[in-house]
């Protein structure tokens, strides 16, 4: 029985090692392609925005939504970003991450023609690897709460893209708890998916972004 205990204690330490190492690396080693501020960042012909829902179970509107499409439209009329792909799911009937996210930008006096909409953005990795593989860009702007553009940059760096983070306003410790915790076992989701050279699951053909061509729902 003492022998199992201490198993489980000494497995369990070498969890919260492996957790806290992968949260280091990750913040650590992408510090610098960080940007607060518009006048700072410099210029990508293209941001991508991460999806997310634009409401909660409850109904609530989703602050994590709202700040990133006032972040990405900041960007386009102060002329750092030309075009923005908004990637995001919409594997299920009535859900459309991506339809959301260009009806808030069009609000925010973005033209529809300058947004393109990547359906199949069901992961971060997802909407990081297709940039390149669909979109045919190497270089562009991650646009996202803090946390979540360290890990994308992370990603979009494992990946060899040239990619800087613009940090959204964030929400309250306590608005963005639940997230915090499950963005610690995502870190390390990324290492073990970096070791293995996790690929998304769907790809399909490229669309040149500044065509007027759009990327097609995925079935």
């Amino acid at each position: 029985m003492k022998k199992t205990i201490l198993g489980i204690g000494i497995l369990g330490i070498l969890l919260l090692a492996f957790i806290s190492l992968a949260n280091i690396r990750v913040a650590s080693s992408t510090k610098a392609q960080l940007f607060d501020t518009v006048d700072q960042i410099p210029h990508n012909k293209v941001g991508l925005v991460l999806g997310t829902s634009k409401y909660l179970s409850g109904g609530q509107l989703n602050y994590y939504f709202t700040y990133r499409i006032e972040a990405a439209a900041q960007l386009y009329h102060a002329g750092k970003i030309d075009f923005i792909v908004v990637s995001g799911d919409n594997s299920r009937e009535n859900y459309n991450e991506p339809k959301d996210m260009e009806e808030g930008l069009i609000e925010r006096g973005v033209p529809k023609d300058h947004i393109y909409l990547d359906y199949a953005g069901f992961r971060t990795l997802d909407s990081v690897y297709r940039m390149k593989a669909i979109f045919n860009e190497d270089v562009f702007t991650i646009i996202s709460q803090p946390f979540h553009n360290e890990r994308a940059v992370y990603i979009a760096n494992h990946l060899d893209l040239q990619t800087v983070g613009f940090n959204a306003q964030d929400v309250t410790r306590k608005y963005g708890f639940k997230t915090l915790v499950r963005e610690k076992f995502a870190r390390v989701k990324v290492l073990l998916d970096n070791l293995t050279n996790k690929k998304p699951k769907y790809l399909g053909p490229q669309i040149l972004i500044g065509t007027g061509l759009k990327q097609e729902k995925v079935e």
